[in-house]
């Protein structure tokens, strides 16, 4: 599954939080039990020029990102195997 279809085709929980004089900011709990979070998880924060997106830091990357992009990759044989040729 990927990431924005994680965001925006589940249930969505939408809350306003505060930053503390700490730089710190408290989870909703609505928000913790949709995740799953407890008490010690890790979460990877991701800045973009207008956002900061926090979510679970997954256990095993490589089952996280397992096919991603595969489309991408789709008819490379075909153009490795023409490129080959040509030498």
């Amino acid at each position: 599954m990927n990431l924005l279809n994680h965001f925006t085709k589940e249930a969505s929980v939408s809350a306003t939080v505060k930053l503390s004089s700490k730089y710190q900011v408290v989870i909703p709990q609505a928000a913790r039990e949709a995740l799953g979070l407890k008490a010690g998880d890790e979460l990877l924060v991701l800045c973009k020029s207008d956002r900061v997106v926090m979510m679970p830091k997954p256990k095993r990357f490589s089952q996280r990102t397992a096919g991603l992009h595969r489309d991408v990759w789709q008819g490379a044989e075909a153009y490795l195997k023409d490129e080959r040729d040509s030498w």
